[in-house]
C-alpha cells in the first residue's frame, strides 16, 4: 500500500469535496480517500499494482479540478 497527498485547486464547497472523493474512490486500487477543502488536498491510500499517481491526478482533472505541482 502506498499513500500520496495531492494538492487540488478549484474546490469551493462541500459538494466539490464530495465530487473529488467520489471520482478518486472509483479508481481501481484506491483503498482510502480523505479530501479537505482547506488546505485543498486529497490524501489517498492505494495499491500500486492497480493504479498510480498519474491515474489519480487524471481522475481529479477529469472531474474539472486542477492539480498543483
Amino acid at each position: 500500500m502506498e499513500a500520496v497527498t495531492i494538492k487540488v485547486e478549484g474546490m469551493t464547497c462541500g459538494g466539490c469535496v464530495a465530487g473529488v472523493t467520489r471520482v478518486l474512490k472509483a479508481v481501481p486500487g484506491v483503498q482510502e480517500v480523505a479530501v479537505t477543502l482547506d488546505p485543498g488536498e486529497a490524501k489517498i491510500a492505494f495499491d500500486p499494482v492497480h493504479t498510480g499517481v498519474a491515474a489519480l491526478r487524471a481522475a481529479i482533472e477529469g472531474a474539472g479540478y486542477d492539480v498543483a505541482g
